[in-house]
């Protein structure tokens, strides 16, 4: 009998198999995704997933009920927050690291070490 896997590892699996994005454990307890030096988001666990956004990107994302304040900042419009309590969350999680991405990748480009 197999086991599911958990909610961070399916993010991980998923995440980490894009051009370019790096992941392992921060120096606070988190698991971090980065692109280059830039973090596009990271994990607490299999329960909570933290994220920066540009302030508008921020407003919009809030106002679709697709992030919360990100506890430690919560009058800060930038830093966002999603608990993961199902595989709903789950899939928005990774949707919501997908927009950070696009975003650098946009942006910045891929790191030069990703397209070799």
């Amino acid at each position: 009998m197999t086991t599911a896997p958990t909610a961070s590892q399916q993010i991980i699996d998923e995440v980490t198999s894009w051009p370019g994005v790096e992941a392992g454990p921060g120096d606070r307890g988190e698991f971090a995704f980065t692109l280059g030096r830039r973090q596009i988001g990271h994990l607490h666990g299999d329960h909570a997933a933290h994220f920066s956004f540009p302030k508008d990107v921020w407003a919009e994302l809030k106002a679709q009920g697709r992030i919360v304040a990100h506890p430690v900042f919560p009058n800060a419009e930038g830093p966002a927050a999603r608990r993961m309590e199902g595989q709903a969350d789950v899939r928005e999680v990774i949707a919501l690291l997908r927009v950070n991405y696009d975003r650098a990748v946009a942006r910045h480009g891929l790191p030069a070490q990703a397209g070799a």
